[in-house]
């Protein structure tokens, strides 16, 4: 008997989920893997944060909170939020769940309906097209490609893209995969067109907000245009910006009535986040961010370090990221090419594969995000493994013929 369900037959799971799970196999026979391929920030969590996570425990905050999160937790979203872009948003305007997937997935739960689209920029995380898919909409994948401002969303693509079918649009600044970051003026362009299309929403992922470079910001879409505040979902989380990805905790502002309804399907899912979590994320938006500007000055020489290398590497070439950590490199001029173990490369999929295998170095090919012809590269690693896996990289390139 079949108990699967069609919707969940149309997904795949997560490629750089399943390709960190290969390196650490290969890992666990001994095998010497460098591992590029997760999303992961190498960095530990700043002491204070963890500080708080354990006064939360011994002060017992160990029990169920409201599903949408605790007042405090709450309130410290809507400082951070005013913070930062200087919008203001109430606790009842604010949920929190297990993560920014979670956020991203109870909001198209809770409005999707057969034939419903939603407006995917591609390259995009591996995760916006399949969540979409199992909440019953459909995948609407824009190609962004370099020219196009470094893989930015255009204004007659966004509006040539909307039909009387479109629910949302999905907006990701800094990028994951490219690094790319919409100006203020590039968002309001976009903005610009939004407004003339009042049953569109928006749903901006700002999860790499804080991540940027050569003094660069990432501006939020309501910050640019309030106008457009009562169909946005603003959602972040501290997963990347403060190195907590395990405490799992990510958080929305959007209309009152649909936090909501999101609070109503978290409800008859996970119910609440990690109590704990929450306490140590009010010391995370709330106490010193000392730790985040640390974090970034060492990214962008990470990122230094690995463009300046990689783009030298024969058949390579990347676009310097303006945020996130990731580089997306790429490797066109090796297509047609076979390695010096004899393996074709006939696709980006091939390459990263024979990259690991042969010299053990863990990418995520370009396809996984909806553009192939590239792969991505997690600089969020040690110096000296990444200077490792760039010489492994270029080796690998040198010996192509």
């Amino acid at each position: 008997m079949d108990i699967l369900s069609a919707r969940l037959k149309k997904i795949q799971p997560s490629q750089t989920l399943v390709i960190s799970a290969k390196a650490r196999a290969m890992k666990s026979k001994g095998q010497d893997v460098i591992s590029l391929s997760a999303g992961e920030p190498d960095f530990d969590t700043p002491i204070n944060i963890k500080n708080a996570g354990i006064a939360a425990i011994q002060s017992g905050q160990t029990k169920y909170t409201d599903v949408g999160g605790t007042p405090v937790v709450r309130q410290a979203v809507a400082q951070r939020l005013k913070a930062d872009y200087n919008i203001d948003y109430q606790p009842e305007e604010i949920m929190v769940s297990s993560g920014g997937k979670q956020v991203i997935f109870n909001a198209m739960m809770a409005s999707l309906n057969p034939g419903d689209e939603v407006i995917i920029p591609s390259p995009c995380w591996v995760s916006y097209p399949d969540i979409v898919t199992l909440a019953g909409g459909t995948p609407v994948i824009i190609p962004c490609k370099e020219e196009h401002a470094g893989f930015k969303l255009q204004p007659e693509q966004l509006s040539a893209a909307i039909t009387s079918k479109t629910k949302w649009l999905i907006l990701n600044s800094p990028c994951n995969p490219t690094g790319a970051v919409y100006s203020k003026e590039e968002l309001q362009a976009l903005c610009d067109v939004l407004m003339q299309y009042p049953n569109v929403w928006v749903l901006t992922d700002d999860i790499y907000s804080k991540l940027v470079y050569d003094g660069v910001v990432a501006p939020t879409v309501v910050q640019v245009e309030p106008r457009l505040k009562e169909r946005t979902i603003t959602m972040n989380g501290v997963s990347k910006a403060y190195s907590m990805t395990g405490w799992r905790i990510g958080y929305a502002a959007a209309p009152v009535e649909f936090i909501k309804a999101m609070i109503k399907l978290q409800g008859q899912s996970t119910t609440n986040p990690c109590s704990i979590s929450q306490a140590a994320t009010v010391e995370a938006l709330t106490g010193s961010q000392d730790s985040v500007a640390d974090m970034v000055a060492t990214y962008q020489k990470r990122r230094n370090l690995v463009l300046d290398n990689l783009n030298g590497a024969p058949g390579l070439s990347c676009l310097k990221p303006m945020g996130a950590f990731y580089l997306f490199v790429s490797m066109k001029n090796c297509l047609g090419k076979t390695t010096s173990k004899g393996t074709k490369i006939n696709s980006d999929q091939d390459f990263v594969t024979a990259l690991l295998e042969e010299e053990g170095v863990a990418t995520v090919h370009g396809a996984a995000f909806m553009m192939a012809g590239y792969f991505r590269i997690s600089y969020a690693t040690n110096t000296e493994l990444l200077k490792e896996a760039c010489l492994r990289i270029k080796h690998f390139c040198m010996n192509l013929s």
